[in-house]
């Protein structure tokens, strides 16, 4: 056959010929240029003898399909005819390729070459000329025939009467050409939309295709301006798909298609209304369902396989549309949604809680309930749909208080060990505990500890193991035999479960959860009391019934559980559980009701005077200016009028009974009249003496802190502190429990406010002495008139702090010193080497060494402050510390020469002639000190010397240098302690640099340039 001799390349020649030279992408192709362009392919078909057999291949394929033959000669429409003839070209191609395809594969030209390409293959070249020839095909032979809305192209005229035909003919030869691959490839991938188009015209589209649209249409979403039964079509193609296997999928793939990975992912995961729109769709029955539980048992557990899609560039964006449509479904069908989505989605959940009925041959020792990939996928499906969907509507947290206690025991299990599932349990608590009422949050706490029924725990037979991948499993316990085991197994879980509560609500302190549950278990607290006078009263356990024993024994179980309940959450987050003044009230309420019950019984008293004495100075606090109180507030505190008269009336203490009958009057009120008794309460609640005249004047003070806190800011506004009362002088100046100098006289010249500072750094609290010592080195640095004029009592408050022995104290007056002698070297730092040199008389030498060691600190950090002036304090600061190297004391021995070393670094070139002094006393120490850590602290001495001395080491040090070679090699040959050795090598690596840096000079090259006279 004549055809049998065509190229591919010639067919392809032929089609560039028609359709012309590309020109800029999107450019339209023009019919006049196609026109000329056909009429000169046929000239060359016809005239040139290498054509001659495409041109006879052209004529058999049109022989086969005569309505392209026909519109091929059609003059009328010259895009049809167009369409015609690129379509009988790529034809051609097709029949070529697949003839060439059928040959077979030549070999490689050699061993281990690459094979070489097949017959059928299209160059790069080819390939572009075949996407430009199939985008001429569609534009001109499919795009102009399809009706609005469903294909065609905005701005194409209406197609002529023969629509239909011409569509049927090019539909039929672009699915010929989709039957070889190298051609479907390019068709399908940019063109599949036109052609499912043109197929749904053809198959389920009217006989007039055509109709127009009315006006507006065009505004309308792409769906709505589509035709009738193009919609009718759309819909019951996807109601089919869904009823299918995994169809679901497949319809949010398809629907999400455009966003396959990458910035689309994310952006389609973002796109709210996109996800929504298909969860709609889903989330409705299609009419062609026969029942709505028919389309939810096949549709729901495809909706819980979306959350579990393991392609992480598509995950979001499937468990969006899976979370909303869960979501959506259990708003409009809450009884099926719960049937067949939330139950399977809480089964494993479920299946091991107390509630459960399992089979007696699951529960057998070592049986597995729930799997580790089980549960956590459980897990991690709870919080996508209730954390992340964030509904709280009643069915859902309904259904997940089904499973809280199973949820808070797995929380409490992954608290223990090391496991991914702690967070996530976490948040799902967190959540329920945000979104319920207070009531029932309040209820499940208590459930979750065991004090209510409220949820449901883990079966009694099931524990948690821990996961190979890090997680948990459910398995079934061997029931242990030893009650003791079994009693210590109880404990242990109880005290776990209590611990992970008090956990939990550190995280609900701001909602004020934790508060109201605190006040609950006091209120508790409070009924054990009221119980207990009655089982008092009743007489003895012994001749009750089993029953009754049981009874009593479970209540004992109870009462025990809230005493540690309350023990650890006092310990815990008692310091911030109160938000509001309405807390407060109720918990001085039930301090004051357990103490009226505790005071009706006749015994207790000692313990609750003082549980009295901290409820009634809370309020005292208040009542004297720790918040700032409005006329609601008072309201609420008038709730206690009755419990502070009972306890004013009852109380054996006087103290108390005046305390209580103060404080209702100063409610009574609205603190406009307060007792001395209520001002001293206050300030012992609040660690700080409210100002003059406080009392009577009415509220309003300024803003006190709470004791413990830091130092008050006193402005201009504030009343000045008195004076001590001659009961709190005492320990007003008490500076520690090792300083043994009093504090200053409170009668002095300097400003109230830094008069309350001084006083303050006596404090017997640590905090407010460290906040003072801390405020009085600020205005030091901020060089206060005030503050200069005083130096040497601050210098004294300094130095007796520095004696301290909590760090947080010392430490404070340490860089308060040194910010002194910074400023003033010529006054401190004598005092300070005075000191560092001769301690203090009548002190232990433990304690005396412990000082000097923390001014030898002091002396650092004045020397780092000072710079280069340190020159001018060289001899004596050298003297302190060698002389300190001789002391008793190893530690003040080491600490010295790690001083001196820091000193030498330094001084660097400044040393001059006391580096033999230095040499000398490190020689001595190094071959006689009997403690190592001295010895090491002396050869890090001569590593820092030759480290601040660098290439001039051979300079300043040219006199010693020998000695001091001649030590190191003595501690890398004879020292037994290895870290003074390494020191010692550390040291020689210094030297050597420095002394090849002398010996061999950098060679460094220079051009000069002389001008002779």
């Amino acid at each position: 056959m004549a055809g049998g001799a065509v190229e591919p390349g010639r067919v392809v020649a032929a089609l560039e010929l028609l359709l012309g030279r590309p020109g800029t992408d999107g450019a339209p192709v023009r019919l006049e240029a196609l026109r000329g362009n056909a009429a000169a392919l046929e000239e060359r078909l016809r005239g040139e003898p290498g054509w001659a057999a495409l041109r006879g291949l052209r004529d058999a394929v049109l022989g086969r399909l005569p309505a392209l033959a026909a519109g091929l000669g059609d003059e009328a429409e010259p895009g049809w005819a167009a369409a015609c003839a690129v379509l009988a070209l790529l034809l051609c191609l097709k029949e070529r390729l697949a003839a060439l395809s059928a040959v077979p594969a030549a070999p490689a030209a050699a061993p281990g070459a690459a094979p070489p390409p097949a017959a059928d293959t299209l160059s790069a070249a080819q390939e572009r000329a075949l996407r430009r020839a199939l985008r001429a095909a569609v534009g001109l032979g499919l795009a102009p025939y399809l009706p609005p809305g469903g294909g065609r192209l905005p701005g194409l005229p209406a197609p002529p009467p023969p629509a239909g035909a011409r569509l049927r003919a090019a539909t039929a030869a672009l699915l010929e050409l989709s039957r070889h691959p190298a051609l479907a490839a390019p068709l399908l991938a940019q063109h599949l939309g036109p052609l499912l188009a043109a197929l749904c015209l053809l198959g389920h589209g009217p006989a007039a295709h055509c109709e127009s649209h009315p006006a507006g249409e065009k505004t309308k979403p792409a769906l709505a301006r589509s035709p009738a039964w193009l919609r009718r079509l759309c819909g019951q193609l996807l109601s089919e798909r869904l009823m299918r296997p995994h169809g679901l999928q497949a319809v949010v793939r398809g629907i999400m298609e455009g966003t396959g990975g990458g910035t689309d992912a994310e952006a389609a995961a973002v796109d709210w209304r996109k996800c929504d729109a298909v969860a709609k769709i889903l989330a409705s029955c299609p009419q062609q369902c026969l029942s709505l539980e028919d389309y939810y048992k096949h549709v729901c557990p495809q909706i819980l396989d979306l959350m579990h899609i393991q392609d992480k560039l598509t995950a979001r964006q499937f468990q969006r549309v899976a979370t909303t449509t869960l979501l959506t479904m259990a708003k409009e069908h809450p009884q099926l949604a719960e049937k067949h989505l939330l139950q399977p989605l809480l089964t494993p959940l479920l299946r091991c809680s107390d509630a459960a009925e399992i089979a007696e041959e699951d529960l057998s020792a070592g049986t597995v309930l729930v799997t580790e990939a089980e549960l956590s996928s459980c897990v991690e499906d709870v919080f996508k749909v209730y954390v992340v969907g964030n509904d709280s509507s009643s069915l859902l947290l309904r259904s997940l208080q089904s499973v809280l206690g199973v949820v808070f025991s797995l929380y409490s299990f992954a608290k223990q060990n090391v496991s991914y599932l702690r967070s996530p349990c976490q948040e799902v608590l967190l959540w329920f505990l945000e979104k319920s009422d207070r009531e029932t949050s309040l209820s499940v706490l208590e459930g979750c500890v065991g004090l209510s029924s409220s949820v449901h725990h883990l079966h009694p037979q099931c524990r948690f193991r821990v996961g190979s991948e890090g997680g948990a499993a459910i398995a079934v316990e061997e029931p242990i035999s030893d009650e003791d085991e079994a009693l210590y197994q109880k404990v242990s879980l109880e005290q776990c479960h209590v611990e992970s509560l008090v956990e939990l609500l550190s995280h609900c302190q701001q909602s004020g959860l934790a508060g109201d549950f605190f006040i609950r278990c006091l209120k508790a607290l409070t009924h054990v009391a009221a119980e207990d006078e009655v089982v008092a009263s009743c007489g003895a356990v012994a001749g009750r019934s089993l029953l009754e024993l049981e009874e009593h024994s479970t209540g004992q179980s109870r009462k025990l559980l809230i005493l540690q309940l309350v023990a650890t959450l006092c310990e815990s987050v008692s310091d911030t559980v109160f938000t509001n003044i309405a807390q407060v009230e109720e918990f001085v309420a039930a301090t004051l009701q357990r103490a009226c019950i505790s005071l009706a019984r006749g015994h207790g008293a000692a313990v609750e005077a003082q549980t009295l004495s901290m409820a009634m100075g809370l309020v005292a606090a208040m009542l004297g200016g720790a918040v700032q109180l409005k006329s609601g507030d008072f309201a609420v505190l008038k709730r206690l009028l009755p419990l502070l008269e009972e306890v004013s009336c009852t109380h054996p203490d006087p103290v108390i009974q005046e305390l209580a009958a103060d404080l209702r009057i100063a409610i009574c009120t609205h603190g406009a009249f307060s007792t001395e008794t209520v001002d001293t309460a206050a300030e012992s609640m609040l660690g700080k003496k409210l100002g003059p005249g406080r009392t009577g004047a009415g509220t309003g003070p300024c803003q006190s802190p709470r004791a413990g806190g830091t130092l008050p800011q006193h402005s201009h506004d504030c009343s000045r502190p008195s004076a001590p009362r001659e009961g709190e002088e005492q320990s007003v100046r008490e500076p520690s429990a090792t300083g043994p100098t009093a504090a200053p006289s409170t009668e002095s010249s300097a400003p109230a406010q830094l008069q309350e500072l001084l006083l303050s750094a006596y404090d017997p609290q640590v905090p407010v002495r460290a906040a003072a010592l801390r405020s009085l080195s600020s205005l030091i640095m901020q060089r206060d008139p005030e503050a200069l004029q005083i130096q040497e009592k601050i210098l004294q408050v300094f130095l007796e702090n520095v004696q301290h022995e909590d760090s947080f104290v010392y430490l404070s007056a340490i860089q308060g010193v040194a910010l002194l002698s910074s400023e003033y070297p010529e006054q401190i730092l004598p005092v300070l080497l005075a000191r560092y040199g001769h301690p203090a008389q009548g002190t232990e030498e433990t304690a005396a060494a412990v000082t000097r060691m923390k001014l030898g600190e002091v002396l650092m950090r004045a020397t780092r402050a000072l710079g280069d002036m340190v020159i001018k304090h060289r001899e004596p600061l050298i003297h302190a510390f060698l002389r300190g190297a001789r002391d008793p004391d190893s530690a003040l021995r080491a600490s010295s020469l790690s001083n001196l070393g820091e000193l030498c670094q330094r001084l660097g070139f400044q040393l001059g002639s006391i580096i033999h002094e230095v040499s000398s006393c490190l020689t001595a120490i190094t071959k006689t000190d009997p403690e190592a850590e001295v010895r090491r602290a002396a050869v890090h001495v001569v590593v820092l010397l030759l480290r601040g001395l660098s290439e001039k080491a051979t300079e300043v040090l040219q006199d010693v240098l020998r000695d001091l070679y001649r030590l190191l090699k003595h501690v890398v040959a004879a020292e037994p302690d290895g870290t003074a050795v390494l020191h010692a090598q550390l040291a020689l690596e210094e030297l050597d640099t420095a002394v090849r840096s002398v010996l061999f000079p950098p060679q460094v090259l220079e051009k000069k340039i002389v001008v002779l006279p």
